[in-house]
């Protein structure tokens, strides 16, 4: 990714699609940086954007339905290479003069589609006869003057169209979706062959434009890094300090919300590879107190996202002197924050907040830092060969996500230290089995969630018990945006399972998760 590329990408509108965040993905995947935005953005504000490329997305509207997601018709005018899909495809036919009609034929799933000719660029390569994934009602029924019909189906005359003098294209299928066999080809052959971008976004200039970027933001001043061991803190640490060296401190708030030997690793294994100067803070007494009696789980982001900042303050004028003795204060505050967090928490694309994320919708409006977060506009596999770029061992960087308030939101309701130590041992058997079975690189995580305000009745020891269930929840996902539950060995689940309810006395039942995400989030708080 070239420094002109970063601040030149390709925008994907949304209108309000299920798979929006994919189509941004698929982008990125084809080594083009790209950027979500609301289908409600101006003109002037894609001009301002500089944009190499646009994708509209598809939605669950029909044009003709009043309060239908609208776009500006004059970013038409700009002259920017444009992709529409599914709904996108639609308002790109009406705003052009094209026909958008009812036809009372509905498409759903795997449909049969007819490429006209070659294809021409947009389809060129891809089979005259393929299955692609349609999700619509509404149909173009005549394409805009000057645009050539390039697909067809049996229910859709008009199921690709294009125009290569204005690099206009669209489909009425979703090629970013796994279930369209040639999809990632359509979506290639539109930001290579249409628009000419090249593929050179890549994990290493990555690298080398955030290093440029955080050293001149940064300049003489301190910085310090908000470091929980997980893969997003451990890589954007690892990446200031590529940037600024010993200008950067490196702070590991143990808050008594951690799992099993966690301290231990970011103590040792971390340092040792990075070199990092580090500063560990016990705040497991301050951290609980203020989560005494809470069970709403916004409340207990909220409460953590703050006394971590706290944390970092506190740390902030007890290395003043320091500081002051080097000539130059602490201004900055590095943290992990990844593109899904920033979407999740509503600031993304004016989507709906679906759950603060300690590093975004959490912090206190009264922050005394300046934050510095490298890998905002990145999804979790990105960050993970960044990281590998880095030099980070294998161990961290491709351990499974843990979220920052940590065993705090795996715990339904009052987070109390019996709980906590409950669940770590739930949770530290559940990883050794895993582990133990090789499953490590085949699930995306498995979070166990303590149903704390929740008692079931169970036999053990020829007694009856009154215990706590606990909930295994092993998901698959390449970003987090989206995920299913992962089809775990029933050998295994037998084997956690037992473990659990034998080896944690407050144990009683082991549940399973079968919910994707959508309906579901992966945590459950």
């Amino acid at each position: 990714m070239s420094t002109d590329t970063a601040q030149r990408p390709v925008l994907v509108v949304d209108f309000g699609a299920q798979y929006a965040q994919l189509i941004a993905r698929r982008v990125r995947e084809a080594g083009v940086f790209s950027e979500l935005v609301p289908h409600t953005i101006t003109a002037d504000e894609v001009a301002a954007k500089r944009p190499v490329a646009i994708i509209l997305s598809g939605g669950p509207s029909s044009v003709y339905a009043e309060g239908a997601p609208a776009f500006d018709p004059q970013v038409f005018s700009l002259g920017i290479p444009t992709l529409g899909i599914c709904y996108g495809f639609q308002v790109m036919a009406q705003a052009l003069g094209g026909e958008v009609a009812h036809t009372g034929q509905r498409e759903y799933g795997a449909t049969d589609a007819t490429v006209a000719g070659d294809g021409g660029v947009l389809l060129g390569g891809t089979p005259a006869s393929q299955n692609v994934w349609m999700s619509h009602g509404d149909s173009v029924a005549k394409a805009p003057e000057g645009y050539e019909v390039l697909a067809s189906t049996a229910s859709t005359p008009v199921a690709a169209f294009g125009n290569a003098e204005a690099c206009f294209y669209g489909v009425q299928w979703h090629p970013e979706v796994k279930h369209s066999d040639h999809g990632q080809r359509v979506i290639e052959n539109f930001l290579h062959q249409a628009a000419g971008l090249p593929a050179d976004w890549t994990s290493g200039n990555v690298i080398e434009e955030q290093v440029a970027r955080i050293r001149e933001q940064v300049g003489s001043a301190r910085v310090i890094s908000a470091l929980s061991g997980g893969v997003d803190s451990a890589v954007s640490t690892a990446l200031v300090h590529r940037a600024i060296g010993d200008q950067l401190t490196a702070v590991f708030v143990d808050h008594g919300l951690l799992r099993q030997g966690e301290r231990e690793q970011v103590e040792k294994d971390y340092v040792e590879s990075t070199g990092v100067r580090l500063i560990t803070v016990d705040a497991e007494d301050t951290f609980l107190g203020h989560l005494a009696g809470v069970t709403d789980p916004e409340a207990k982001r909220k409460i953590i996202g703050r006394e971590f900042i706290r944390a970092f303050e506190k740390v902030q004028r007890d290395l003043v002197e320091e500081a002051k003795a080097e000539g130059e204060p602490i201004k900055f505050l590095v943290q992990g924050t990844l593109y899904p967090d920033v979407v999740e928490s509503g600031g993304g694309s004016g989507t709906a907040n679906i759950k603060s994320h300690h590093n975004v919708g959490g912090l206190p409006e009264d922050l005394d830092f300046s934050l510095i977060e490298p890998l905002r506009t990145l999804f979790k596999d990105e960050v993970r060969q960044i990281g590998r770029e880095l030099g980070i061992p294998e161990a961290i960087v491709g351990r499974q996500p843990f979220p920052g308030p940590g065993l705090g939101i795996r715990i339904i309701g009052e987070v109390t230290k019996d709980r906590l130590e409950t669940l770590r041992a739930a949770d530290a058997i559940a990883r050794a089995e895993l582990t133990a079975a090789g499953l490590d690189q085949e699930i995306w995580q498995c979070p166990v969630v303590l149903l704390a305000d929740v008692r079931s009745v169970g036999v053990q020891g020829d007694g009856r018990t009154y215990g706590h269930p606990v909930v295994l929840r092993p998901v698959s996902s390449e970003d987090a945006m989206t995920a299913d539950w992962t089809r775990l060995p029933y050998d295994v689940l037998a084997k956690i399972s037992n473990r659990i309810t034998n080896e944690v006395s407050e144990v009683n039942r082991v549940t399973l998760d079968v919910t994707s995400k959508p309906p579901a989030t992966i945590e459950w708080e």
